[in-house]
């Protein structure tokens, strides 16, 4: 398997010598030396959102309006919450399958509105939800504004898509969100993806301003199976990102598979940050403690790292 690993990653920095753009590198090499800032405010594709680089994922294990954080109880998750946002993070990802709204709620209601990002998702399959009921994109929105304390959310998902045919089949919804978007209920729209089909369906429906993936270098939680596929989640995030969609990496700990192991985790921090196409990390903080271990692992990564890649794909 570690071979099989080190094989696909030697390819995947081969391949990309071919599609490098000449700006890219020069942009690359000038920065060599910075270490990245898990707290940056850095772009969500052109959305006009800044986001932070690290951000807070709520739906650890998360269904019927519960997750590992929610389970914590209101004190210690609200606590989780606000030490998050004191050491910089600015990007919270909510959902109603997670029932986390209230809890950020509270637990944000004293810091400025305009500071933080809120990402929230829509779960329109059937299942997951106590109620059978699935009611239209602006109902949904308006309970979530309720719920959030909000007069905005800044970025509203279709959670968990995954046929190819997402963009006919939520058609109806997906226009109730763009009018929404007019309105200034929400500032983007997008999806967050479960196979690589939707994923791909992405890079060819303009109403996308931004997508949630799953990426990480082990192929474990994500869209792929196998480490040699891997290359068609890269390609199709590199696609995503260079129309100017906003793109958010998710399972970068593998859901948690990769607790236990420092060097999965170093090297899994490395190689996401060194595809230079995913904006931000969302992952699912449980303790104070995995908000530091994760900070300061982006920031042993060097802008120089991807560099190095770039300038051996492409030599003088």
């Amino acid at each position: 398997m570690e071979m099989k690993r080190r094989e696909f990653l030697a390819r995947s920095i081969s391949g990309v010598g071919g599609l490098l753009l000449g700006a890219e590198l020069a942009a690359a090499v000038e920065q060599k030396g910075k270490i990245f800032d898990p707290f940056e405010r850095v772009p969500l594709g052109k959305t006009k959102i800044k986001v932070s680089r690290v951000g807070f994922g709520t739906g650890m294990r998360g269904g019927r309006r519960q997750s590992n954080q929610t389970r914590m109880g209101k004190e210690k998750f609200e606590a989780l919450l606000r030490a998050s946002y004191e050491r910089g993070v600015r990007l919270f990802d909510v959902a109603d399958l997670y029932g986390t709204h209230p809890y950020l709620a509270r637990a944000l209601s004293d810091m400025p509105r305009k500071d933080y990002v809120i990402a929230s998702k829509i779960w329109w399959r059937r299942g997951s939800l106590p109620e059978k009921e699935r009611p239209d994109s602006d109902v949904v929105v308006e309970r979530f504004l309720k719920e959030l304390k909000t007069d905005y959310i800044d970025l509203i998902l279709l959670h968990c898509v995954s046929s190819a045919k997402w963009p006919e089949e939520l058609g109806r919804q997906m226009d109730i969100l763009a009018k929404l978007k007019k309105k200034g209920s929400i500032r983007a729209h997008g999806v967050s993806c479960h196979s690589l089909e939707a994923l791909e369906a992405c890079v060819k429906e303009p109403w996308v301003d931004s997508v949630h993936a799953r990426v990480n270098p082990y192929a474990v939680k994500m869209d792929v199976k196998e480490i040699e596929e891997i290359p068609k989640v890269e390609a199709t995030l590199k696609a995503l990102h260079k129309q100017g969609k906003g793109v958010v990496g998710m399972k970068l700990i593998g859901e948690g598979s990769f607790r236990d192991s420092d060097e999965k985790r170093d090297e899994s921090v490395r190689y996401v940050l060194g595809l230079g196409c995913v904006d931000t990390m969302v992952v699912g903080f449980e303790k104070v403690q995995e908000i530091d271990d994760f900070a300061a692992r982006v920031r042993k990564v060097s802008v120089g790292d991807r560099s190095n890649q770039l300038l051996a794909c492409c030599p003088a």
